[in-house]
């Protein structure tokens, strides 16, 4: 069993046997129906992955880890907020006419400031200041800008970034580690979906700026499971379990922005049986 399975195994059951409903409260989220889609949920859930140790995709069912990776480079590298330039369709019901999804991810890493170096956007900043000033504390990014919240589609979900570099003993090179905050997450359709795009944000940030991809602390203050997708859920963490896969970049790779999904490799990914026809709640 992967160290993710362990850790998803245990907060649905936490969240299952020790949450709190929101049943019979008004709720935004609905289902395609038109019914109120209602959760258990905990609050404050957060979750540590050492990518020294391993990759942390989940086992217990596939996770598309390449369509992971082209959402994160939609969003960190392509900077696009319009689901024309993404290669999957899981923004499709946010989108409106024209694609967009309004003043929101890719739109706001996007922008721009001036520095006295020089006028960076969010992602640029982030690569500089790991090239110039590893040690910093003030290497963020963050996508929760408040002044626009009325002009997108939907509020980010995973919406700050902060990247912190330490060095131990007898390494030869720094370890970059990262914590991901998080408002609220479906359990079910964007755990390990998250974990590993971030796990591979991570990797690549990592890589290009010549340092160990360390570990990944990620930070749910929502943390639910919605109502029809408990005994989903339940049946999903009964399942068996198998060692983690191995998942590389193409080391030949060193701009940030040159990546591609052809070059995330992954090996040895043993997994149960996928979960099809999943209700999402909009």
């Amino acid at each position: 069993m992967s160290k993710a399975d362990d850790l998803f195994v245990a907060m649905c059951s936490d969240v299952i046997e020790h949450g709190t409903t929101t049943e019979g409260q008004e709720v935004r989220p609905h289902w395609e129906d038109g019914t109120a889609a209602y959760t258990i949920k905990k609050f404050g859930v957060a979750n540590r992955y050492d990518l020294r140790e391993e990759f942390p995709a989940l086992t217990l069912r596939r996770t598309g880890l390449k369509s992971c990776m082209d959402e994160i480079l939609w969003i960190y590298q392509r900077k696009s907020n319009n689901i024309h330039d993404l290669n999957s369709h899981i923004w499709d019901e946010w989108a409106d006419a024209t694609g967009s999804i309004g003043k929101a991810y890719g739109y706001q890493i996007a922008q721009k400031s001036h520095y006295p170096e020089g006028d960076f956007d969010q992602m640029d900043r982030v690569l500089y200041d790991l090239s110039h000033t590893p040690y910093s504390r003030r290497i963020i990014t963050n996508m929760y800008t408040f002044a626009d919240l009325s002009e997108m589609h939907l509020y980010p979900c995973a919406y700050s970034v902060t990247y912190n570099v330490t060095r131990r003993p007898g390494d030869d090179r720094p370890t970059l580690n990262m914590l991901l905050m998080q408002r609220s997450q479906d359990i079910l359709a964007a755990n390990n979906w998250n974990v590993c795009q971030y796990a591979i944000l991570l990797m690549m940030v990592a890589q290009v700026e010549h340092m160990i991809a360390g570990e990944l602390l990620h930070v749910i203050s929502d943390a639910h499971i919605y109502d029809r997708h408990v005994e989903i859920i339940r049946e999903l963490i009964s399942r068996p379990a198998y060692p983690a896969p191995k998942v590389t970049l193409n080391p030949d790779v060193t701009d940030f922005y040159a990546f591609t999904t052809d070059d995330l490799i992954v090996e040895g990914y043993q997994h149960g049986p996928q979960i099809k026809g999943i209700p999402i709640a909009i």
